[in-house]
């Protein structure tokens, strides 16, 4: 079940109250009948308004998607309005729908900018790779904040990116910046063994790959990435095949000299079990000089603890860093572990 976009929100109020006072006339028609039909009728017609409310009221979209199907609707949280992007029973994404709309409503998409405070950059340009496309809050407020960032997004569902930019204004996006199907030039040349040239600043700043990220990563490529950041989920779980150390090893054959690497986790059971976090960053520390922890959390909109681990060969000071020791190091992850 879809309905009109934003662009026909009037149009659809319209529609609506239009039904809403022919189904009150109905009811008032079938009042007239044989008492059993008319009882039923009327149950229908109660129906009827009770769906047409949810639609104006949330405005859902159904989509198909790798994982089942995703619910695309409109929600209030205080006096804001947002839509979501929700799969298997937690949200994925969300956009606010007014002048803030690339702005990033999730704590966690917010710390992503930690890591452009780190990364080196290719003649005044910053090539990022983002692993996990969903509702592309993160690339939608890095492209439109930061004039000198280029963004591959790696999304594995062409259902997901059809949504987001239906739904979550990437086409909107792709009018600022400009759109490749694949890799952005210059961030994309530097695979396959070339160098990667100054890119020039005409070119399109956001490129659509639509691949499994664990794949991308173990292609053979020149390093061309200052920043790599992964926030994929399949649901509520995190992609395991991503965390591994061949994979953060694969991850880092793509980055500079000096580049960073980024990943969102999430703890579970309120908060209490923060063992995948412990075991990314035993992992990571195995790849990498240096491993930082921040707090992501969402105070207002999260269900669990969001956590920035942020990772490189180059010595990284964020003043609030998490602290940790060796005895906080998880279990090294091994593509044996998740095969």
């Amino acid at each position: 079940m879809s309905v009109p976009d934003d662009r026909n929100r009037d149009d659809w109020h319209t529609l609506g109250v239009v039904a809403m006072v022919l189904v009150v006339a109905f009811a008032f028609q079938t009042a007239q009948l044989a008492e059993p039909v008319a009882a039923f009728l009327v149950i229908v017609a109660l129906v009827a308004v009770v769906v047409l409310c949810i639609m104006l009221r949330f405005a859902p979209h159904v989509v198909r998607t790798r994982d089942g199907r995703a619910l695309v609707y409109t929600r209030k949280v205080g006096d804001d309005a947002m839509r979501v992007l929700r799969t298997r029973g937690v949200y994925q994404s969300a956009t606010y729908l007014d002048d803030r709309r690339f702005e990033p409503v999730f704590a966690y998409h917010r710390a992503f900018d930690r890591v452009l405070e780190v990364a080196p950059s290719q003649e005044g340009q910053r090539y990022v790779l983002a692993l996990g496309g969903g509702g592309y809050a993160w690339p939608k407020h890095a492209l439109t904040s930061f004039a000198d960032v280029a963004v591959d997004v790696v999304e594995i569902d062409p259902a997901i990116t059809r949504a987001a930019r239906a739904w979550f204004f990437v086409d909107e996006l792709a009018e600022r910046v400009g759109v490749v199907e694949g890799f952005c030039k210059g961030a994309s040349s530097g695979r396959g063994g070339e160098a990667a040239p100054i890119r020039d600043a005409a070119a399109p700043r956001l490129g659509l790959v639509a691949a499994d990220a664990r794949i991308v990563l173990d292609d053979a490529a020149t390093p061309c990435y200052d920043a790599i950041v992964n926030d994929v989920f399949s649901g509520s779980e995190p992609v395991r095949a991503l965390a591994t150390v061949e994979a953060i090893r694969a991850a880092k054959n793509h980055l500079v000299a000096g580049g960073v690497y980024a990943a969102n986790v999430v703890s579970r059971s309120e908060g209490t079990d923060v063992s995948f976090l412990r075991d990314v960053v035993a992992t990571l520390s195995q790849v990498f000089a240096c491993v930082q922890v921040v707090s992501a959390t969402d105070d207002e909109l999260g269900g669990e603890d969001n956590f920035l681990v942020v990772a490189s060969d180059r010595e990284l000071k964020f003043k609030d860093a998490i602290p940790f020791d060796d005895e906080f190091l998880g279990d090294v992850l091994h593509d044996s572990d998740v095969a």
